[in-house]
């Protein structure tokens, strides 16, 4: 495919066909304060080499992951990724893949997917799931969504403690999609215990552990939903928890939902990653999404086919139950050939090794002086309230070399400057937290 630039009389001909007289009026709804033509700092044109040497220079600054003391989460999580998972992925068939619309031809790619499905299925205790979508936060809007057209109701309640994106995004579709989002104001030191339920509740939305690294057990909670009519949905950002806790499934959850990137797929300066989606049967015809099944050809030989796939995605948008139409299929099968080396003794493994990490790191923060551990219960994220501007305290030690978590002002403003989120996995070495805690000692003195 040769690249042709359009010339000037084309360009014309573009612009009064659409009806506009130039290009910048295709942007005017773009706020002014963030438009940026003034390009004078940028060179017109560099040779290659050039462009190369600049943004080695640049990456030299950065410091990654693998070189520092590790302790980010808030919804993104550093895990060892077997090196058979790139070797895989990076295949040609699997690399320049996309989603098939003559699915049957591509049964290899449609058999990934059934496996990423039934690994989903089984790690959230439901019964049904699809073939992935974009991510986690969208996933949650697509799933509160999906609550309204089961129960015919308009209102979504949000917990406090779900991750500020999922809840941004929640409120975006709310925004365009005319329905009532409501939320309690976030709880650092443990979530709330009630929710305001009406007949006008379409769902409740929570997050197991939620943002803060808290667990709750929602079997309650689901019977109260159930009790009005109202779904429960359960968001997972860290996926790995699910090897040592209880599956959301077994609590009464409706749906649930969350972001698949702790398994097989990198931090990638955040992204992409592999959103997750599951419910019940019953609900299976109000599901976002594709789903691929199994089956056996006319010499009874097994095959895989696309068993669902709303035609209204892409012919009739208004009437769609989503206008996500493709799946994150190349990170699905990341996650999919992480989980199948792992098997079942290797996650729980994994998921214990990551809860001994989080253990020894708050027994160790406990010993600092000016700092607060505010959970009773966590899997391998907790939260500390210090004596400080938590910004500052990072910002200082990213400058020693140390990443020491997320600022909660960060997500959620700065009323929340003295909160910060610590994060240990399987990556995270007993000379690490030495490190940490030896900084924020100083720092907090």
């Amino acid at each position: 495919m040769r690249y042709l630039p359009h010339t000037e009389d084309t360009r014309r001909s573009m612009l009064q066909t659409i009806g506009v007289n130039h290009i910048d009026n295709l942007f005017q709804d773009i706020p002014a304060s963030t438009l940026n033509p003034d390009l004078s700092e940028l060179p017109l044109h560099q040779s290659e080499l050039e462009v190369d040497q600049f943004f080695k220079r640049h990456a030299a600054n950065t410091l990654q992951a693998s070189e520092a003391p590790f302790f980010l989460g808030a919804g993104c999580y550093r895990h060892h990724i077997p090196a058979a998972v790139d070797a895989l992925i990076q295949r040609g068939e699997f690399l320049t893949s996309y989603t098939p619309y003559q699915p049957e031809i591509s049964q290899g790619t449609l058999q990934y997917l059934f496996e990423f499905q039934t690994q989903v299925a089984l790690l959230t205790g439901m019964e049904v799931a699809n073939a992935s979508m974009y991510d986690g936060a969208t996933a949650a809007a697509e799933a509160v969504m999906m609550a309204q057209r089961v129960t015919q109701r308009r209102q979504a309640i949000l917990s406090g403690n779900l991750h500020p994106h999922y809840a941004d995004v929640i409120r975006t579709y709310g925004h365009y999609g005319n329905f009532e989002v409501d939320q309690a104001a976030p709880s650092p030191a443990g979530p709330t215990a009630s929710f305001n339920l009406s007949a006008e509740t379409a769902c409740v939305v929570v997050q197991y552990p939620d943002f803060f690294g808290h667990i709750q057990d929602f079997t309650q909670l689901a019977e109260a939903c159930h009790a009005v009519g109202a779904l429960l949905i359960v968001c997972i950002n860290e996926i790995v928890a699910l090897g040592a806790l209880k599956a959301p499934g077994e609590m009464g959850a409706d749906i649930v939902c969350g972001d698949g990137q702790s398994l097989g797929v990198g931090l990638n300066f955040g992204g992409p990653t592999v959103g997750l989606f599951a419910t019940r049967f019953s609900y299976v015809r109000q599901m976002p999404g594709r789903i691929c099944g199994e089956t056996v050809d006319a010499d009874g030989k097994r095959g895989f086919v696309l068993t669902l796939s709303t035609r209204e995605q892409h012919i009739r948008r208004e009437k769609a139950t989503s206008n996500i139409c493709t799946n994150s299929g190349l990170c699905a099968l990341a996650f999919t050939i992480h989980l199948s080396l792992l098997g079942e003794v290797g996650l729980r493994n994994l998921a214990r090794l990551n809860h001994a990490k989080a253990i020894s790191l708050k027994n160790r923060l406990q010993k600092v002086n000016g700092l607060t551990v505010l959970n009773t219960s966590f899997f391998n994220e907790l939260t500390v309230k210090i004596s400080a501007s938590a910004t500052d305290v990072v910002e200082s030690l990213a400058e020693q070399g140390i990443l020491a978590g997320v600022p909660v002002s960060r997500l959620l403003g700065n009323d929340y400057d003295q909160y910060l989120l610590l994060t240990a996995t399987e990556t995270t070495a007993e000379e690490d937290i030495d490190q940490l805690v030896l900084a924020l000692k100083k720092s907090l003195s």
